[in-house]
């Protein structure tokens, strides 16, 4: 009997190789239906709740159609990498001494090893049907995750984060546009139904409503975006977080079907797995560097990570901090020594507050330093 070979469509074709080069989920979507997504995000702009984050206003416009930002574009390819971690990441709050570290950045960038397969598979689809391609994460005016939600791969839950029955919360998103006519998938339903988990365990509140998130009261954008003094109102819900928070995603119940990751670039490091606070307060500007070398934490640079740093301490309820925290009065940022100040207050009993203001208050010429001295 003669054998029959049936050629794999194009879309088959680029889902085995998407899998084949790392991607966890692959989903097709056309350009076309995310308006509403983009009303949305207008209004999110209009209230101002994505704070400083004054990119976010740049080509408003681009961000209401793939169809803006290219004409020729076709069809999108969605890919997910999962980066699902070993344990919840809510157990390591109760470590006091320790810093909490958002899971997506305690292992290798995620731009740079998405974008590098990104480019793999869209080098390989141009070359086998000569159309043309282009790749986006995280780095465009491109709503990835209503495109995620309209491509089947998930939906966006009441935080405003992509859920996946497959992956729960811990999806990394990337996308391929391109002139290539591919046959678009099924939009996924919402399933949250009734739940109200994670906007119940935000430590700030930080949402207005469910669907709706004020990022200025996030944590993870005060401790990644923000760069300025973080209010005393939020400073003791920090807790631990020196870096992001993942209480929204990590308390999901969509997370019960959630898998380790296998793409070892996503496995903690060691020294970024729960770091001991007293570590990571004495890093000058080089060491942090060094630390941090292909993190995304080094973005922020290593003033506003100390910042952080020193509110975690503030919170440890451990008075063996002290004598750090008053070595860091003379550091030359201002968000570091009123940190610094706070912490100490919390830490210390009244008698030795006034003792340490007395010392060192009359030295300090910043307005908003010295308000924490009072």
């Amino acid at each position: 009997m003669t054998k029959i070979s049936i050629t794999p469509s194009p879309k088959q074709a680029i889902i085995s190789l998407a899998k084949k080069i790392g991607f966890d989920s692959v989903r097709i979507t056309s350009p076309e239906g995310i308006d509403a997504n983009a009303d949305y995000f207008k209004d999110f702009l209009d209230k101002s709740h994505h704070g400083e984050m004054k990119w976010m206003e740049n080509k408003v416009d681009r961000r209401k159609s793939p169809l803006t930002l290219w004409p020729d574009v076709n069809s999108i390819i969605m890919l997910g990498m999962n980066y699902g971690p070993a344990h919840n990441p809510l157990q390591t709050l109760e470590y006091k001494n320790e810093g909490n570290i958002s899971v997506y950045a305690q292992g290798k960038d995620y731009h740079d090893v998405v974008k590098k397969r990104l480019k793999k598979l869209a080098g390989q689809i141009h070359r086998e049907y000569g159309a043309e391609v282009k790749v986006f994460v995280d780095t465009a005016p491109v709503m990835e995750k209503p495109l995620a939600h309209k491509s089947g791969m998930g939906w966006q839950g009441k935080h405003t984060n992509l859920v996946s029955r497959e992956f729960g919360s811990w999806l990394f998103l990337g996308s391929i546009f391109t002139t290539l006519h591919l046959k678009e998938d099924t939009p996924e339903e919402d399933h949250c139904g009734s739940c109200s988990a994670c906007i119940d365990i935000c430590p700030t509140n930080a949402f207005v409503a469910p669907y709706q998130l004020d990022a200025r009261r996030c944590i993870s954008y005060l401790t990644i975006e923000y760069k300025g003094h973080i209010d005393t109102s939020f400073r003791k819900a920090m807790g631990n977080r020196i870096y992001g928070c993942d209480d929204c995603l990590s308390i999901c119940p969509w997370n019960k079907y959630a898998t380790l990751t296998e793409e070892k670039l996503f496995y903690p490091r060691i020294e970024l797995k729960n770091p001991n606070l007293e570590t990571l307060v004495v890093l000058d500007d080089l060491s942090f560097r060094q630390v941090f070398s292909g993190s995304p934490i080094k973005r922020i640079g290593r003033d506003f990570f100390i910042r952080n740093v020193l509110i975690a301490m503030g919170n440890s309820g451990n008075q063996n901090f002290i004598p750090l925290l008053v070595s860091k009065l003379g550091e030359s940022s201002p968000y570091i020594r009123a940190m610094a100040i706070w912490a100490l207050k919390e830490l210390c009993n009244k008698i030795q507050f006034m003792a340490f203001r007395t010392k060192y208050a009359q030295d300090e010429h910043d307005f908003d330093v010295k308000k924490e001295w009072v």
